[in-house]
């Protein structure tokens, strides 16, 4: 339990670091750019992927081109999110995306449909548009730039893309460690040519927003490998590594972002909330 634990942790320590980039006017775009170097030289290390010619042959090169240019667009999607919602909405946001996963599952990849399913999905939609509203109270002035409702369905809609796309990766085989190291080093060469546009229009390199790309990059590798770690340790229990990293961030978040950063919310997204928390758990059920 203690992978799945950490997993948790370092996952709402993603979602603070970005939130920090505001709070710190560090450049986002150049923190997701050196998160992946930090997270593919991470992966090299500890996971050491297959980079002979037959491992990287088997890869699906579609796929794992797709997710190159998606995992950084996301990374910023999630920044911006994290900014203008706060740590709470936007980790629930991108935990319910598993609504979205879930219906791919019936529609793409022909799985039944149970009564635990029909009942998170009963629960979620209205959980997701409950945590969209708006609160009233005052807001910072980092959330005050509007769109909150707009980056948090690109959570939602982005999660659930990166969830389809590593299951058809995985369907049609090839390592794991190669695929994700690939898709690492894909993501900085990408994510690298926009800053390097960026900068030929007059942005400035800025060396604190290097520093924090790094950190966030390990706690993103962190996050990924610890949960990897908590599936094989709990392979004879998958339902409890679902619900505990669910649960657990959405939890979690919400005593940090309430609890800690005071970020406003209103009674309809705590509603959402509890809602969010009741889905995960009924679609644990049928896992």
């Amino acid at each position: 339990m203690h992978f799945l634990a950490l997993a948790v942790c370092f996952s709402v320590a993603v979602s603070w670091w970005l939130r920090q980039a505001a709070a710190w006017r560090l450049d986002l775009g150049q923190m997701v750019w050196w998160n992946y170097a930090a997270a593919g030289a991470a992966c090299l290390w500890l996971l050491h992927p297959r980079l002979d010619r037959h491992a990287l042959a088997a890869l699906p090169w579609g796929l794992v081109l797709l997710l190159g240019v998606v995992l950084p667009g996301l990374f910023v999607i999630m920044g911006r999110a994290v900014r203008s919602a706060g740590i709470v909405r936007a980790d629930t946001a991108q935990r319910l995306s598993l609504l979205l996963s879930l219906l791919a599952a019936f529609t793409l990849f022909r799985q039944r449909i149970d009564a635990w399913q029909w009942l998170g999905l009963a629960l979620g939609l209205p959980a997701l548009a409950a945590m969209l509203a708006r609160p009233r109270a005052a807001v910072s002035a980092a959330q005050r730039g509007g769109g909150s409702a707009l980056w948090l369905c690109a959570v939602w809609l982005g999660y659930a893309l990166v969830d389809v796309l590593l299951k058809l990766v995985a369907l049609r085989g090839g390592d794991f460690g190669t695929t994700l190291q690939s898709s690492f080093v894909l993501a900085f060469v990408f994510m690298g040519a926009a800053q390097l546009w960026r900068m030929a229009r007059g942005a400035r390199a800025d060396v604190r927003s290097l520093g924090a790309g790094l950190l966030l990059g390990l706690l993103n590798f962190a996050d990924i490998d610890l949960y990897v770690r908590a599936h094989i340790s709990l392979h004879a229990n998958p339902a409890v590594v679902f619900a505990g990293m669910n649960l657990g961030v959405i939890a979690l978040s919400a005593l940090l972002g309430m609890g800690l950063l005071r970020e406003p919310t209103s009674r309809v997204n705590r509603l959402g909330l509890v809602l969010a928390g009741l889905a995960v758990a009924a679609l644990a059920q049928s896992a």
